[in-house]
């Protein structure tokens, strides 16, 4: 009982040939197919360094181009003479020359002894697995495609499109049923020898010669005919990325590989070193007898691949730029957003700082610049505080800043005087929570002293940039968790809406308001409105807030409970 090695050579014959007498010396015999594009000089040289080994043949060369027949001539010339020269084979595996035994050959060998009457082949309709990626499914075994997709691209895509304007069906051979699978097999000599000495090979031969990428459908639909027991899997480890490419292996996968208990794996770097002298020479650390599972590995590769397409959250890179309302997250780390806290309270960011342990900035969209907490001129990342820089793309500071400083918790300032680019930004990003005391703008324009005149335009615009705000925050697309009070709604009981934004800072620590930011005088605030409202602009935002309001402040009358938009 012996298993036969077909090897389909293109390139890095010096790693085909080290490979190729791995397989030798657990005495398999080896027929080897050259690539026609291979040059007769190169080939000679291989063939050549080969020749002190009794069990290896070379066949008939052919032309292999992706997706074209060449590549089954190839490998039905190369199983007719495994067939016809070794007489003692009753397994032919085909492989590549990027293919890497992982285990010791003999444990192949008797993994198939045991198996006599099993094909492994994968072999699935298209109606039953959706494999295509980008491509043609059904179409494929009924459509004509007599151009190279990689060569004549243009003459391709033309023809299929003109063969679906004249509603072109090719007719299947019959008793035929196209099934698709990895090129990859390992069948037995009765099953091999039946397709390859079929009567109706010719007819088959010549329409699988006009089927887009045969070599994954002509012996995974004709093994469908003969097989007495087909296991639809491949013995050889062979993964393929989001865009059908197949998947590389490099030095750094090595225990990924041997996890995997396969037999052979493809595709192989052929310059990583580590991989072939540990699979090839290292026999102690060849892996333990047990069922081939590839799928052991799946998950890894499901989560490079979710990684190589939708990236990490909150980082965004040349090569991968979302598409508005597609980024894996919009930012890397919760944070938090106050609007009209600092400007009601006195010292609030230092008090936020000392209570929550969080790096608390001033206002980061300020029209003069950012306003780093600390007063710094530059944070984590290189992010300047220029107002220039930062407006040149306010998104990516924003994401930048979070990015940067992952670990620590940043909140940062916010109002209807500051740039108002990132509003949606901030309201469609889940890990943002938004604070926002209503008509608190008007603390410093009330304290400042300044002309009533230039105040009452200034208050105008600043109520109008902020009602557009919270219609914003009001909007279905929020995804923040967001927490709206009206300036009079929360003076009447400050202590409880300040404990629920602690207890959303940090839900895992307890923060008990030993100490209390001072609130701002706001003696004649009430009247400062309603001064306001003489002169015909109505702050309607602060709420209702009477002339004899703005200097009591009651902490221990219930509140009225904030709207709570989700």
């Amino acid at each position: 009982m012996s298993v036969g090695i077909v090897m389909l050579v293109h390139t890095a014959l010096g790693r085909a040939e080290q490979v190729a007498r791995h397989w030798a010396a657990a005495n398999c015999p080896i027929v080897i197919h050259v690539d026609k594009n291979v040059p007769r000089k190169t080939y000679n040289a291989f063939v050549s360094r080969l020749s002190d080994l009794p069990d290896v043949a070379f066949s008939k060369r052919f032309r292999c181009e992706w997706g074209t027949f060449g590549i089954v001539a190839a490998t039905q010339s190369a199983s007719e003479l495994m067939l016809s020269r070794f007489a003692q084979v009753r397994h032919v595996y085909l492989a590549s020359g990027s293919c890497l035994p992982l285990r010791p050959v003999n444990e192949l060998i008797d993994y198939l002894t045991e198996r006599p009457q099993t094909d492994f082949i994968e072999s699935a309709t298209t109606t039953d697995v959706p494999w295509t990626v980008g491509g043609l499914e059904a179409e494929r075994f009924t459509l004509r495609f007599p151009f190279s997709w990689k060569r004549q691209r243009l003459l391709f895509d033309r023809y299929v499109a003109l063969q679906r304007l004249l509603r072109v069906k090719r007719r299947v051979p019959g008793g035929l049923t196209p099934h698709m699978g990895s090129q990859w097999w390992c069948l037995t000599r009765q099953t091999l020898s039946a397709v390859l000495q079929d009567p109706a090979r010719e007819e088959y031969d010549r329409y699988f010669r006009r089927v887009w990428i045969p070599d994954e459908s002509y012996f995974q639909t004709l093994a469908r005919q003969y097989a007495i027991t087909i296991e639809s899997r491949s013995l050889t480890l062979s993964k393929f990325d989001f865009q059908g490419k197949p998947h590389i292996f490099y030095d750094d996968h090595l225990q990924l590989l041997r996890r995997s208990d396969c037999f052979v794996a493809r595709k192989i770097w052929p310059h990583a070193n580590r991989l072939y002298d540990a699979f090839l020479t290292d026999a102690a650390g060849a892996m333990k007898k047990t069922e081939p599972n590839p799928g052991k590995i799946d998950r890894i590769f499901a989560k490079a691949v979710e990684r190589r397409t939708r990236g990490r959250a909150g980082l965004y890179m040349q090569s991968r730029h979302p598409r508005e309302d597609w980024e894996n997250g919009v930012t890397a780390a919760p944070y938090s957003m106050f609007q009209g806290f600092a400007e009601l309270f006195e010292n609030f960011e230092p008090w936020l700082a000392r209570t929550t342990g969080a790096r608390v900035h001033g206002h980061l969209f300020a029209p003069d610049g950012a306003h780093f907490g600390g007063g710094q001129k530059a944070m984590n990342g290189a992010l300047s505080d220029s107002a220039t820089l930062r407006d040149y793309n306010p998104h990516g500071f924003l994401t930048n800043l979070i990015w940067n400083t992952r670990g620590e918790r940043q909140c940062f300032q916010f109002g209807p005087g500051d740039n108002q680019v990132i509003n949606w930004r901030v309201a469609k990003d889940p890990n943002a929570q938004i604070s926002v005391i209503s008509g608190a703008w008007a603390v410093p324009l009330f304290r400042s002293n300044a002309n009533f005149m230039d105040l009452r335009k200034l208050a105008a615009q600043l109520q109008k940039t902020e009602s557009e705000h919270l219609d914003v925050l009001r909007s279905t697309w929020v995804k923040a968790r967001v927490r709206v009070w009206t300036m009079a709604e929360f003076i009447e009981a400050p202590m409880e809406p300040l404990q629920t934004i602690l207890d959303e800072i940090g839900p895992n620590t307890s923060h008990r308001l030993a100490e209390v930011p001072r609130m701002v005088d706001l003696t004649g605030f009430g009247q400062f409105l309603q001064n306001l409202k003489n002169q015909g602009m109505h702050p309607y935002l602060m709420g209702d807030f009477p002339v004899e309001q703005g200097d009591i402040v009651n902490t221990n009358e219930k509140p009225r409970k904030p709207y709570l938009v989700r």
